[in-house]
C-alpha cells in the first residue's frame, strides 16, 4: 500500500494567484457527474461563475443518460458560455466510472470532482486551486470530518453511521490516512490520474479512495473543512449495492488488485447460486427422480439464479433490458449449456461411486460455475 503524505490547515481564498489563459484552455476543469439532476444545473453553473470569477475554469458534466432532460440543460446552457460541455455516456452506468471518463476528457492541469446536487461547498474550490497552485499539495479533500466541517445536515443518521463506518474501514484496512476517505468532493493534478487510471474501477461511488489507494508514489494531501448541504432537488442514487461495492474495492485494494471488484462479485453470486442449486437437488430427490435428471433441473435453477443477479448487481453498469435481458438470459444459457453437460456428467460419476449427494452437487456445480465465469464475462455482457 502505498504511503500518503498529509498535510493540515487551509489557506485563504484571496491567495490564488490566478494564471490568464484567455479562450486558449482551461486552468481547472471541474468534473461532475450526473444522473437525473436537471433541476440543478443552472444553479450549479451559476454559483461556479460567482465563486471562480478570476479563474479561467470549465466544468464538465458527465451523464448517464439521464431520462430527465439533464443533458438538454447542460447543452442549452453551453450554447452560450463555452465553459460548460457534457458528456452523454450511454450503456454505461457508474459514478466512479463517469468521473474517471470527465478528468481524463479534460487537457487542464488540475482537475476538481464534486456532486451536481448542490450538497458540495462551491465556494471551497478557489481554496483548493490555491493550495495545489503553490505546490503545498498534489490533491486537496474537502473534509466533512476536520474542525468546522460537517455532514448532519446533509445525512440522515443512517447514512452518516454508514459513512464514519466505511470511513474506519478504509484507515485500518488500507492504512489511509485521511479523515475524509468517502469524499465525493476534491481536487488534484490531472497527472495522478493519468498514472494510475488503468488500475481505476469503474464501479462503486468512491474514486477518491481508488486514486490514493492505487497510486504507487506518494500523494500529498491536505484537507479542508466543509459543510455538507442538504440536497435541494432530485433524489440520492445511493442504493443498497452501493456497500457490496465499496466492500469489494477494499478487498481489491488489500490484493493488490489480483481480485477486482466486478469478481469478486461474480464469486458472491455463484456462492448463492451454490446454495441454490444445492436446495432445489435436495428438494427434488425425495420425489422418486433420477439423480441426473435432479441434478440438471438444479443446475439450470442456478443458471437462471445467476444470470438474474448477476444482471442487477455484478455488470449493474451493463445491465441488459428488456427484449437485451432475454436475449442476454438465453446466450448465458446456450454458453452455459456446455457446462451443465459437463457438470451432470461429473457429479453422475462422482454419486455412482457412492460419494455423497452433496460433495456430488457440488463437484457439478464448480465444474458449471467455472464455464459461466469464463465465458460469459466476454461474450453475454461485453462492453458494447
Amino acid at each position: 500500500m502505498n504511503k500518503v503524505a498529509q498535510q493540515g490547515g487551509g489557506v485563504l481564498a484571496d491567495n490564488v494567484l490566478p494564471i490568464m489563459t484567455g479562450r486558449g484552455g482551461a486552468e481547472l476543469t471541474i468534473v461532475v457527474p450526473t444522473l437525473n439532476e436537471r433541476a440543478n444545473i443552472s444553479l450549479l453553473v451559476d454559483r461556479l461563475r460567482q465563486s471562480l470569477p478570476l479563474l479561467e475554469w470549465e466544468v464538465v458534466f458527465v451523464d448517464d443518460d439521464s431520462k430527465d432532460g439533464t443533458m438538454l440543460a447542460v447543452r442549452d446552457i453551453a450554447a452560450s458560455d463555452h465553459r460548460v460541455r457534457g458528456i452523454r455516456r450511454i450503456a454505461r452506468r457508474g459514478l466512479a466510472g463517469a468521473c474517471l471518463e470527465g478528468i481524463l476528457s479534460s487537457s487542464a492541469p488540475i482537475v476538481a470532482v464534486m456532486d451536481g446536487d448542490l450538497q458540495h461547498d462551491e465556494t471551497c474550490l478557489s481554496t483548493m486551486f490555491a493550495v495545489l497552485q503553490r505546490g503545498e499539495a498534489d490533491l486537496v479533500i474537502a473534509s466533512r470530518y476536520q474542525d468546522n466541517g460537517g455532514a448532519d445536515g446533509g445525512f440522515t443518521k443512517l447514512r452518516s453511521n454508514a459513512s464514519r463506518l466505511a470511513t474506519h474501514l478504509a484507515r485500518v484496512l488500507l492504512r489511509t490516512q485521511i479523515d475524509d476517505p468517502m469524499s465525493g468532493f476534491f481536487m488534484l493534478r490531472r497527472e495522478i490520474v493519468e498514472a494510475v487510471a488503468p488500475r481505476l474501477s469503474r464501479q462503486g461511488f468512491k474514486i477518491l479512495l481508488d486514486i490514493v489507494a492505487s497510486s504507487p508514489t506518494t500523494i500529498r494531501i491536505r484537507e479542508i473543512p466543509y459543510v455538507f448541504a442538504p440536497r435541494l432537488h432530485g433524489q440520492s442514487k445511493l442504493d443498497s449495492l452501493v456497500a457490496l461495492e465499496y466492500a469489494g474495492l477494499l478487498v481489491s485494494k488489500m490484493s493488490g488488485d489480483l481480485i477486482s471488484t466486478r469478481f469478486l462479485a461474480f464469486g458472491l453470486v455463484g456462492s448463492a447460486g451454490v446454495v441454490v442449486h444445492l436446495s432445489v437437488l435436495h428438494a427434488l430427490l425425495p420425489h422418486g427422480l433420477s439423480f441426473a435428471v435432479a441434478q440438471t433441473a438444479a443446475m439450470f435453477a442456478a443458471m437462471a439464479f445467476n444470470y438474474t443477479l448477476n444482471n442487477a448487481f455484478t455488470y449493474r453498469d451493463q445491465r441488459r433490458r428488456g427484449w437485451r435481458f432475454l436475449t442476454g438470459l438465453l446466450m448465458f444459457a446456450a454458453l452455459c449449456s456446455f457446462g451443465v453437460v459437463a457438470g451432470v456428467g461429473v457429479s453422475t460419476l462422482l454419486y455412482s461411486g457412492h460419494s455423497r449427494w452433496w460433495v456430488a452437487g457440488l463437484a457439478g456445480a464448480i465444474v458449471g460455475s467455472a464455464w459461466n465465469y469464463i465465458t460469459n464475462s466476454a461474450i453475454t455482457w461485453r462492453r458494447q
